[in-house]
């Protein structure tokens, strides 16, 4: 039997509580539970006016931009709206059915503002990490370090070479925000002075970031988001922003390890990464300045793919200071007998280690290992003691365990560009890319916090 026509009818009251409406299983009430923003008013107070209209209550805002980011929601105007119509984002917002939704326009005021003015989403993110270690998620003996990188909101047309570029905006006062930016971190390690090299390109409307090709297809613009994890449950303990380049993203390292241990008391037994952070200068200040076992693979340009012997198929011999060729003859850098002994001792600097003339040219082995030279001849590196002791490291039993550990980086930057959408930036400027990353960082501890500590049958 066909049933009646279904008619809205308007009521005077209604009996409707949001708290009813939200799934206990949904995904905003499990990081409810882990979401503490009660000192955001404190940490703001300096920064509003003791006169004027009220405004819009800053944790409303905060909440928002974590629903957005927890969802994928990139755009503030698009945010707003689905705040408007979704019941279970009201209900995390602490919005009623009546409460007015900000303008998108006011997101863009606090952050420009008094968001960035006093560091307000780095407290929130800190905030964040500090609840992951209450909750026993933070071992703070193993990290792993990585950069990805993060497509600019930029094309390549709009772009010129580097010294055309510095002319373009010689004398102008009125130039967009984002170069105003850049203009003044050209100082910072992270965004201008990590290195002399001028890039192809620089982009009109954000010089800031980086002409790269280390997709190892078309080039393009990006940024690069470095991400500091505790390995035990893949927490991100730091993230910082930086430019798309190797000396930017060992810089970003060092400065997350630093801060770390200064906001929070974590200092990792070792370390792993990649490749790209294994520079004499990354080793030493790792090993020797921290006091950080590296489980890195040394950056080395020794290794021959000609067919030739490489630097690693001489034996080195410490106490006498000298290499052992396959041969079995030794090369030394000084054949000099000087009277007094500490003349020719070992020293921090690189030498050449060369074999005898003589040696070489009767040997049985000179195709194979100097067949275009009268002699062979090895360079050793400055610190190749602390190089030697990286390899150890790295071929130690524990090696390949800090290896697939150092691939949770990897997983959560899949998850920050296929599950949150950041796989292109909205924002423009060092300040604006930092709060992206900051903001994703905080959104995936907190989906990490609800997978991990998953709520009770009582409280379901």
């Amino acid at each position: 039997m066909l049933g009646p026509r279904q008619e809205a009818q308007a009521a005077l009251f209604y009996e409707f509580s949001l708290e009813d409406h939200v799934p206990q299983n949904h995904l905003l009430r499990s990081i409810d539970r882990f979401v503490d923003l009660s000192s955001i008013r404190a940490h703001l107070a300096e920064f509003y006016s003791h006169t004027g209209r009220p405004s819009v209550d800053p944790e409303l805002m905060i909440r928002m931009l974590l629903v957005g980011y927890c969802s994928g929601i990139r755009s503030e105007r698009r945010l707003c709206e689905e705040v408007h119509l979704n019941l279970a984002y009201r209900w995390f917002c602490r919005l009623d059915l009546s409460d007015r939704i900000p303008d998108h326009s006011t997101f863009s005021k606090n952050r420009h503002g008094r968001f960035r003015e006093s560091d307000l989403l780095r407290h929130v993110f800190e905030t964040t990490v500090a609840r992951c270690m209450d909750e026993g998620l933070v071992g703070g003996q193993g990290f792993a370090i990585d950069a990805s990188l993060i497509s600019a909101d930029v094309q390549k047309q709009n772009s010129s070479k580097p010294e055309d570029w510095a002319a373009r905006v010689a004398g102008i006062n009125d130039a967009p925000r984002a170069v105003q930016k850049y203009l003044d971190t050209l100082d910072d390690e992270a965004f201008g002075a990590a290195t002399a090299t001028k890039p192809k390109f620089t982009a009109h409307a954000d010089p800031a970031s980086q002409w790269t090709a280390a997709r190892k297809g078309p080039a393009f613009f990006a940024y690069s988001t470095n991400y500091l994890i505790d390995t035990d449950h893949s927490i991100i303990v730091d993230v910082d922003a930086s430019r798309s380049n190797r000396t930017a993203e060992v810089g970003a390292m060092r400065k997350m390890i630093d801060r770390t241990e200064e906001r929070f008391g974590l200092k990792p037994d070792w370390i792993a990464a990649d490749t790209a952070y294994g520079s004499s200068d990354n080793l030493v200040w790792l090993a020797l300045k921290r006091k950080i076992l590296p489980f890195i693979p040394v950056f080395d340009k020794g290794e021959r793919t000609d067919g030739t012997y490489s630097r690693s198929d001489f034996a080195w011999d410490d106490e006498n200071d000298r290499y052992i060729c396959p041969g079995g003859k030794e090369m030394k850098h000084t054949r000099r007998t000087y009277s007094d002994p500490a003349r020719n001792a070992p020293e921090w600097k690189a030498r050449k280690y060369r074999a005898l003339k003589s040696d070489c040219i009767d040997c049985l082995l000179k195709a194979k290992c100097c067949p275009k030279t009268e002699m062979r001849a090895i360079h050793r590196e400055k610190y190749e003691i602390v190089r030697e002791f990286t390899r150890q490291c790295t071929a130690s039993g524990f090696n390949q365990t800090a290896s697939n550990r150092r691939k949770k980086v990897e997983m959560l930057f899949a998850h920050l560009k296929r599950i949150l959408g950041l796989a292109r930036l909205r924002l423009r400027g060092p300040n604006g890319v930092q709060d992206e990353f900051t903001l994703a960082a905080t959104a995936q501890n907190l989906r990490k916090l609800a997978k991990l500590k998953p709520m009770g049958p009582a409280a379901g």
